[in-house]
């Protein structure tokens, strides 16, 4: 499992693709900068740049990008089948796959939310955000990599879920809220550090089980659909 994960980690670093993650991260923390320098007071502008830009866009965006760069790439060009042939259970390929994503999707948010944090109040707030994201990333991860396999279009899959499902269903129908892993994310960072920056649509003990249940449910479900390969590359 440590082979796979290395190869797809220098993969997944060693494409343009990597390059896409540095733009968004780095706009939350001069948006949080360019306010604390103004003097603008946190209320004014916490909300919009922690949930509207860094739990909204940044966090699942980046968690899409690796998500399914971690895979996806591998079923389009057919390399996936050159995985396939060697003596590895199909559960250590998608743990693997999983792994580097979801630590890549962390690395990549956890710190610029602590900044975010720190520059709009305290280290508490940024260790509530940086929680909070790295929970995110492992739901968002397992999610993706999922679509990866279940589709050759899981990128455009991934942004209805995001933009139409999260970003707009999730804000106006309550009951679409228990399936949106944003809301999960606001609700752990808000127990941690409760501000008037966030505010939690659900309640924690909702977000924790609903977290685990995106993580070992899709892993469980990428896991038995690569085992639907065939050595020819083609699905049973």
């Amino acid at each position: 499992m440590s082979t796979v994960a290395l190869i797809t980690a220098r993969g997944l670093f060693g494409r343009r693709r990597a390059l896409l993650l540095l733009p968004l991260p780095l706009l939350l923390i001069a948006l949080a900068a360019i306010c604390r320098a103004y003097d603008v007071p946190a209320d004014q502008w916490g909300q919009a740049v922690i949930v509207g830009l860094g739990f909204a866009v940044v966090l699942p965006v980046v968690a899409l990008i690796v998500g399914t760069g971690v895979l996806g790439s591998e079923v389009d060009d057919g390399t996936l089948v050159h995985i396939l042939t060697k003596p590895l259970p199909r559960r250590d390929i998608i743990l693997a796959k999983f792994l580097v994503a979801a630590v890549a999707t962390t690395i990549t948010t956890v710190i610029p939310l602590f900044a975010v944090g720190l520059l709009a109040g305290s280290a508490k707030l940024g260790a509530a955000l940086s929680v909070a994201a790295a929970a995110g990333a492992l739901a968002y991860s397992a999610l993706f990599v999922l679509l990866s396999l279940l589709t050759r279009r899981p990128v455009l899959l991934g942004l209805v879920y995001i933009l139409v499902w999260e970003g707009l269903l999730g804000r106006f129908l309550s009951g679409t809220r228990i399936l949106s892993i944003e809301q999960y994310v606001i609700t752990i960072a808000d127990t941690i550090a409760p501000t008037n920056m966030l505010t939690a649509q659900i309640g924690l003990t909702t977000a924790l089980v609903m977290s685990v249940v995106f993580v070992v449910g899709c892993t469980v479900a990428a896991i038995n659909r690569l085992g639907s390969f065939t050595l020819a590359g083609e699905t049973s």
